[in-house]
């Protein structure tokens, strides 16, 4: 059985990733890109399903041992995890390097103490465990093919095979260090080049090192900032600079439930406030970069904007279902591609209007084609804001005209509106200032209860909804309006969960919610860092403080956190780790430094 959420560590290289469990155990990775084929996909069924184990040996019928230690090497994205055996203690460290050529993933034993009896077993399965490949040799290697791919195996000790599997057994000195490395090619090609592991982890260690040096937050959460700034890093594909929501598929929602996406693709809205994030704390290559992928991936039809593209702006993500696999913790169906891809999200204009403007506003340098689209964006949404779409959460239920959706039209016509009045875009000011005036009168209006003194989900509904909480945070409303003041006390009411944490909005147990689906989810991360964001801003600060405290209490020990928390359970659940998570992380940090409300 996979571990717990939360026990997974992630390595990357900014080009696809892997999860590698407490117990030496790496059971997701897709290769060559976060969106190919799993051939570890162990998480999401049993060792059948592909996995590689590389920890202390330990007796067939017993559960393998899990580290003691585990931490990343300084700012990095270097695993070390040490094991404590009454035999000695031995270290694994575990990186991806930036890609220059194959996709590695390198693994180095070093002894720590004593001599300690050490197992590699190493399961390929392609086609996310559907398929057993070919393993042979090859002048001296291990290679598995099977169809369009191949995986070299390369270590210096002996390996043999038993039970469609690969294994290594040897014992570890002090100081002895032994590598085992894993890369992929076209299976028609030729072998990819031997591995210089001592090189490439220098190589790796020396890339985070200066990437980190141009961070420019040095605040008191420099610690979880900077390893919020590394995941979002890894999240991105450096080919294109599109930035994946997050590297994994059908981690659920609720466990033993159907809320299982495939998130492995970018989401123009996750990706435009990632975008937001590393522009504010000093990334801007990542931010030109990410602007370029936007104009490709939406090239001249803003018109048929879609919501998610592939990470090399494919628009076909089609939905399948993988019947073969149990799903995590038996949480079926699993489910690769993304049928919300061609949804109406208005809120998704907003979005990234918003981060084109914070680009323009932080010097980036100008493309007159990004000024271009943010004016066709604006003429689309001329003829389409007052209708119904499915919102931000992607509800797949009916269309409702959601007050998020309304207010983020209207973000996107106000920062049009600044474009053009900094002189960097000409547009027919007068009218879409009216436009912008209609949008903001319509929602409150249509959007408000007055008797119980809060913003609803959407034009006519009681349901609440956390994401009204981004009204203040947009600029739609200022922080002391009492509308806003009593929306955040409403939510705060009625979608807190017993610790304290929010809930993206009301579900319905085994009854079809609002969001066309049965079941329930643990409270939304991304929602609490807003409520702790918004009570900053209103003048809570002290209350602000500790809920983002508790917040960053629920990261695992590497300081990762997933998409959603499971109050009854305790744990981490959804996809891991969530872009969308770690950025408003980023935000609350910054938010709170600059408030001077934080401890010590």
């Amino acid at each position: 059985m996979a571990g717990r959420i939360e026990d997974y560590a992630l390595i990357g290289d900014m080009q696809t990733a892997a999860l590698v469990c407490r117990d030496g155990t790496v059971d997701w990775l897709c290769l060559p890109r976060f969106d190919s084929h799993a051939v570890f996909a162990g998480l999401l069924g049993t060792e059948e399903h592909g996995f590689w184990r590389l920890g202390p040996a330990h007796a067939a019928d017993a559960e393998p041992p899990t580290a003691v230690r585990r931490h990343y090497r300084g700012d990095s994205l270097i695993l070390e995890s040490e094991w404590d055996t009454s035999r000695g203690t031995v270290r694994v460290t575990d990186f991806m390097p930036p890609r220059d050529g194959a996709p590695q993933l390198i693994r180095i034993v070093e002894g720590v103490t004593g001599r300690v009896p050490m197992r590699s077993a190493l399961r390929m399965r392609f086609s996310y465990g559907r398929v057993v490949p070919w393993v042979h040799k090859h002048e001296g290697r291990t290679v598995a093919v099977a169809g369009p791919d191949s995986v070299w195996y390369d270590t210096e000790c002996e390996t043999y095979g038993k039970a469609l599997t690969t294994y290594s057994d040897f014992t570890v000195a002090p100081g002895e260090r032994i590598a085992f490395t894993i890369s992929w090619e076209p299976s028609h090609k030729p072998p990819p080049a031997l591995p210089e592991p001592e090189q490439a982890l220098e190589a790796t260690e020396e890339f985070w090192r200066d990437w980190v040096a141009q961070c420019t937050y040095h605040g008191p959460y420099r610690e979880a900032v900077v390893r919020s700034l590394i995941t979002l890093k890894a999240l991105t594909y450096a080919p294109t600079g599109g930035i994946v929501a997050a590297p994994t598929t059908s981690l659920p929602e609720e466990i033993g439930g159907v809320r299982n996406w495939d998130y492995r693709y970018t989401w123009l809205r996750d990706a435009a406030i990632t975008l937001s994030s590393l522009l504010r704390t000093g990334y801007r290559e990542e931010a030109r970069a990410w602007r370029e992928w936007l104009l490709r991936a939406v090239a001249g039809d803003p018109e048929n904007l879609q919501i998610m593209y592939g990470i090399a702006g494919e628009r076909e993500l089609g939905e399948a279902e993988l019947d073969w696999l149990p799903g995590y913790e038996n949480s079926g169906p699993v489910r690769v591609g993304n049928g919300a891809a061609h949804q109406l999200q208005l809120d998704v204009y907003g979005e990234v209007t918003e981060a084109l403007h914070l680009a323009h506003m932080t010097g980036l340098a100008r493309n007159d084609y990004a000024s271009l689209l943010q004016l066709k964006l604006i003429r689309y949404l001329e003829d389409h804001w007052d209708e119904p779409d499915e919102g931000i959460w992607e509800v797949r239920g009916p269309r409702r005209h959601f007050v998020h959706s309304k207010v983020m039209a209207w973000v996107a016509v106000d920062r049009t509106i600044k474009l053009i009045e900094s002189g960097d875009a000409d547009g027919p000011l007068e009218k879409w200032r009216e436009l912008r005036d209609d949008i903001h009168r319509d929602v409150c209006e249509k959007g408000y209860d007055k008797e119980r003194n809060t913003f609803t989900q959407s034009y006519g509904s009681k349901e609440l909804d956390a994401s009204l909480l981004l009204i203040p945070q947009m600029g739609f409303l200022p922080p002391d309006d009492k509308r806003v003041i009593g929306t955040i006390e409403a939510i705060q009411r009625e979608l807190s969960t017993s610790d304290g944490f929010i809930l993206r909005y009301p579900t319905s147990g085994d009854d079809a919610g609002v969001d066309g689906l049965a079941g329930d989810e643990g409270a939304f991360l991304a929602c609490s860092f807003w409520m702790a964001d918004d009570l900053a801003m209103i003048g809570r600060v002290d209350e602000a403080r500790k809920l983002f405290e508790k917040l960053l209490a629920l990261r695992n020990d590497l300081g990762l956190l997933a998409e959603e928390w499971d109050p009854h359970l305790k744990r981490q659940v959804g996809n891991f780790p969530q872009a969308f998570s770690h950025v408003p992380l980023i935000d609350t940090a910054l938010r709170l430094t600059a408030s001077g409300a934080y401890g010590g």
